[in-house]
């Protein structure tokens, strides 16, 4: 798992609620992606990534210690940091919606390519659908950004590309557990007979 995957790790629990459809404003924007970067379970997650990397000392470059485990941490908030801003920059000025919204429809197949289909795609403020220019532009921006602060032997163009792809794969995953956590949640809190 690369640091690019992180959001898989905490935002299952918390997608998938009961959300308006009404088109989020510039503000509401803002918040929905400064949350996916400071709720209390993003920097769990991005706290708990980075003591696998220290523990596998990767990048070796950084070395061990508390400083360097707080260097692994800053990296893995920073690339949270660097892809929400872009997103927030681009949903906003191209008037997309950042969300994920439910399929209406039924059966397994049918509700997984819908959260497919809302990894390449995404509503408009005004209630189309579009390319998801918000999504993939920071995926593959944030990738190259933030590999600027790694040793230059990892930040090559080619990284980049895997790890934006890599992003990618995990927001389709992350859209799965959205789709079927709440079907599942409510499985599990049902009283036994």
């Amino acid at each position: 798992m690369t640091t690019f995957g992180l959001a898989l790790l905490w935002a299952v629990p918390v997608a998938g609620v009961a959300q308006s459809i009404a088109p989020l404003d510039v503000q509401g924007k803002l918040r929905f992606h400064a949350a996916s970067v400071y709720r209390p379970s993003s920097l769990l997650g991005a706290a708990a990534y980075a003591g696998i990397l220290h523990a596998r000392n990767t990048p070796e470059e950084w070395g061990q210690g508390g400083a360097n485990y707080g260097k692994r941490v800053g990296s893995a908030v920073g690339y949270s940091a660097v892809r929400a801003t872009l997103a927030f920059g681009l949903d906003s000025t191209l008037h997309q919606d950042p969300r994920y919204f439910r399929s209406a429809g039924k059966g397994f197949w049918n509700r997984a390519g819908h959260a497919l289909r809302g990894t390449i795609l995404t509503r408009t403020d005004s209630g189309g659908e579009t390319l998801s220019t918000w999504r993939i532009g920071s995926a593959y921006g944030a990738a190259y950004l933030s590999n600027q602060w790694y040793p230059d032997r990892l930040n090559t163009v080619g990284r980049g590309a895997q790890q934006g792809s890599l992003q990618l794969a995990f927001d389709f995953a992350s859209n799965l557990g959205s789709e079927f956590w709440p079907d599942l949640k409510r499985k599990l809190k049902r009283p036994k007979p």
